[in-house]
């Protein structure tokens, strides 16, 4: 809401309202905050529906709780719910450290600092290491002011840094470990800003603003529905349809649907580990999964071998690629993404058996090319892999619709702590989420798979 001006409050207007009064801790009207001749101040602007996205009072909070001070220089709140809201703060510490401190946490929330200047850089010192008092990124899409213009930044995933090129008048987002010396890095927060999701208002709820409460109570089907249609209109923009997978997916019967899906075109990258790959190829070579019979769910004699038996095969016939060419391979997760030609990134851990050969394991380079695989993404679907799960979404912007499913709500819960609060989460068994997404999607039922008897 906002738009159409309601009035404004100066300091000094004879109205004041202590923002360190817990009952009225977000009195907007004015604030008792007076600075001294020793204060540190920084004016911010807030643009946009910030009063019922919450943006505001999320901005007073943040200020209040790191011990700072705030004044209501101007507020225009529009009359209708498709009016924009201006409101201009007055931001007090007692020190620089807590200025920043606090400007950090305003900047991230969508707050501008209320400045003409153009964005500040500083050279990199050496390869892979930031200038003091650079700025760290948020996944929201951001901007930094170049000539007085406000020029979007590239490439946008949080905890990285900006490179501002000049003359080019470009900016991208860089991780740490790929700036080189000299490179021109933003610092401080004048001329940079970033402009948070605002509250959904459009029919479906189930990609509202902020709604990754986690709950096993969600209409399933419905959310399940809403990602189908989703999915096709990602397709239609031209962007692309990430899943990252766990081995849970094969586990639990689920890994004809995520075939169906790639084979039918739904799905341009894939990303996991060694376990589903592995598990993926012993499904189809052996018919078990950890060593369980797929159709029964009985164990088979000599089973718990199979995982090794299965990424001995695919090492000696060279690659998962050589093993579908030659036959070998024919069925599968693994088989379709190869035949289909979508984005495999497979990133290796400590733990792994083997591994295949087309495990990366090198992190670093697994982190790019992941890292690459991941641009052009419309929307994420991540299913039962926690830590996989939290790596792709640190390398998602908050535009990329990312729907969480898991049968442990605690994976949802750990996505949006670490900063990916676009995450829906779907409490619910992978092989029920897969089956009625190729049913809603309207695509051909695989033949064989589904639950275990």
């Amino acid at each position: 809401m906002g738009g159409a001006e309601m009035g404004s409050a100066e300091m000094g207007s004879g109205v004041v309202v202590s923002p360190h009064s817990r009952h009225c801790r977000h009195g907007i009207l004015a604030s008792s905050a007076i600075p001294s001749a020793m204060a540190y101040t920084e004016e911010v602007l807030l643009q946009g529906h910030v009063i019922d996205s919450l943006t505001l009072p999320r901005v007073l909070d943040a200020v209040m709780d790191a011990g700072g001070d705030y004044a209501v220089l101007e507020l225009a709140i529009g009359k209708t719910k498709d009016d924009t809201s201006r409101v201009r703060l007055r931001i007090i510490a007692d020190g620089e450290a807590q200025l920043a401190d606090i400007m950090r946490q305003v900047t991230s929330l969508g707050g501008e600092v209320a400045s003409r200047d153009d964005v500040s850089t500083a050279p990199a010192p050496k390869d892979g290491v930031l200038p003091d008092g650079f700025y760290s990124t948020t996944n929201y899409p951001t901007e930094v002011k170049l000539g007085g213009e406000w020029i979007g930044v590239s490439d946008i995933e949080m905890d990285v840094a900006v490179v501002v090129e000049l003359d080019a008048r470009t900016a991208r987002a860089v991780p740490m470990l790929a700036v080189r010396k000299g490179d021109p890095v933003a610092i401080g927060h004048e001329g940079v800003r970033v402009r948070p999701p605002e509250r959904s208002r459009g029919p479906d709820l189930s990609f509202s603003f902020m709604s990754s409460q986690v709950s096993s109570e969600k209409p399933k089907k419905l959310a399940i529905e809403a990602v189908a249609r989703e999915m096709r209109a990602v397709k239609a923009r031209g962007q692309r349809v990430v899943v990252v997978g766990g081995p849970a997916i094969v586990h639990t019967g689920a890994a004809p649907y995520l075939a169906t899906l790639i084979r039918e075109g739904m799905v341009d990258v894939l990303l996991g580990g060694n376990a589903i790959a592995v598990h993926d190829v012993e499904a189809a070579l052996y018919g078990t999964s950890l060593g369980l019979n797929l159709a029964t769910a009985s164990p088979v004699e000599g089973g718990h071998h199979h995982h090794m038996r299965a990424i001995n095969a695919i090492r000696g016939a060279g690659s998962l690629r050589a093993a579908v060419e030659s036959g070998l391979l024919k069925e599968g997760i693994m088989a379709e993404a190869i035949r289909k030609g979508i984005d495999l990134v497979l990133a290796g851990s400590i733990r792994d058996d083997g591994p295949l050969p087309d495990v990366i394991t090198d992190v670093i380079a697994a982190q790019q090319r992941m890292r690459e695989a991941v641009r052009g993404a419309g929307i994420c679907l991540m299913i039962s892999t926690m830590l996989h799960s939290i790596a792709t979404g640190n390398m998602l912007p908050a535009a990329v619709r990312t729907v969480v499913v898991d049968i442990n709500p605690a994976t949802v819960t750990k996505l949006a702590d670490r900063g990916s609060w676009q995450a829906i989460g779907l409490v619910t068994d992978a092989e029920l989420f897969l089956r009625e997404l190729v049913a809603a999607l309207g695509l051909p039922l695989p033949s064989t798979g589904g639950r275990r008897a």
